[in-house]
């Protein structure tokens, strides 16, 4: 069997937050092909996504594609002049989840199968309110009641307004294209007043997520996360910082008293053993689409281990960016809970051959080969952006 190309497939689509996924097909001269994606935040990052993996399409067709680790080097090492983090390795993360996707199809085994076989039955999820309904206590109160009773046992939330006026929906630091770090003492009390009504309305028993989206200065970062940690008890605080200063997270991490998650801006597993040896997170959330794919996700997950850290990956794209975290979270003892953008996941019922089972708060996968699910071409084809 050999690769006979690479296919990215930018599609417009309701379900995603950004208005568009990023998917990519691996396709073989025996007819079998593979799934990826690699779903980013912009339009322009997709866009420039779509012509590398074009190229990278160029130099790895005629290759075996059960050759998945040679595969992985391959591509990473192409980039290694020009920086082989961001982008080449985001490249590398859809082909990888599309050769194990190809390898399973082969075999007749899901992919977690081929990675040591279940210690689970099911995976734990957390989830996240839509906050665009939050226009009320009496919403806030509505939606958070609505993911309890599905059976979740975690939520998580950005209770922190994006600073200035947005346009086309676009937060400020997006539009101006820098970050300040800061926020007001106004939207620093509403923040920690939302928190504390979502924490009564949950109860107890629900893990409260706090996502900070890597955008705060470290004065910035220390008082909000304390004025969260008062207002109501939190379970993490997501990374407080901008993920280029671990000097930046260590300060933060010295003067609060939360757990600190962070990952999901990290890139394969040179960028996590530095945070692991300095002991600057207690959860590690990569995310298996941009991050490496399925082996590198399996390899952070096993570094992860060795430090008793719990591995939760961020999974808030695409039907894909959900099952390949989910297939190797199968096979890994440090698993905390897998992340998804909504409780209820039918929106992706469109781009997928069958819904996904997420009742109870968990996602059960099937023993159906590879990933486990099946693009569904037509709405692709209706509905894919035309880049010329």
């Amino acid at each position: 069997m050999k690769i006979t190309g690479i296919r990215p497939w930018l599609i417009k689509s309701p379900a995603s937050y950004w208005g568009e996924y990023l998917f990519v097909e691996v396709t073989t001269d025996e007819g079998v092909s593979g799934w990826g994606e690699i779903t980013t935040t912009t339009k322009l990052a997709n866009r420039a996504l779509c012509t590398i993996l074009r190229q990278i399409g160029i130099a790895v067709t005629g290759e075996d594609p059960a050759r998945i680790e040679h595969l992985w080097h391959k591509v990473f090492r192409s980039f290694t002049y020009m920086g082989s983090r961001g982008a080449a390795v985001e490249c590398v993360s859809a082909i990888d989840i599309a050769l194990w996707d190809i390898r399973g199809k082969v075999l007749g085994k899901p992919i977690y199968e081929l990675l040591g076989g279940p210690v689970r039955d099911e995976i734990a999820l957390y989830t996240h309110p839509n906050q665009a309904k939050f226009t009320s206590k009496e919403a806030v109160v509505r939606e958070i009641r609505d993911i309890v009773e599905s059976g979740h046992t975690g939520l998580k939330f950005d209770p922190f307004p994006h600073q200035g006026p947005s346009v086309d929906g676009e937060a400020r630091e997006r539009r101006d294209g820098y970050l300040d770090g800061s926020m007001t003492r106004k939207d620093e009390r509403e923040a920690a007043e939302l928190t504390a009504l979502i924490r009564e309305t949950a109860g107890p028993d629900v893990d409260i997520l706090i996502d900070a989206h890597g955008r705060f200065d470290v004065p910035t970062a220390i008082r909000l996360c304390r004025s969260l940690e008062e207002a109501g008890q939190i379970d993490w605080f997501e990374e407080p910082c901008p993920p280029e200063s671990l000097n930046a997270l260590k300060q933060v991490r010295e003067k609060v008293s939360a757990a600190i998650s962070w990952g999901e801006r990290g890139h394969t597993k040179w960028d996590f053993v530095p945070v692991l040896e300095n002991k600057l997170a207690d959860y590690i959330m990569p995310d298996v689409t941009w991050t490496g794919g399925i082996t590198e996700l399996k390899k952070i997950s096993a570094l992860c281990e060795a430090y008793y850290i719990p591995v939760s990956p961020h999974d808030a794209a695409g039907p894909i960016n959900v099952v390949a975290g989910a297939q190797v979270m199968m096979t890994v003892p440090n698993f905390y809970k897998l992340e998804t953008s909504e409780w209820n996941l039918g929106k992706y019922d469109h781009l997928i051959d069958r819904p996904l089972d997420v009742s109870n708060g968990n996602l059960k996968l099937t023993s159906r080969p590879g990933l486990g699910v099946e693009m569904n071409r037509d709405y692709l084809q209706a509905h894919e952006i035309e880049l010329g």
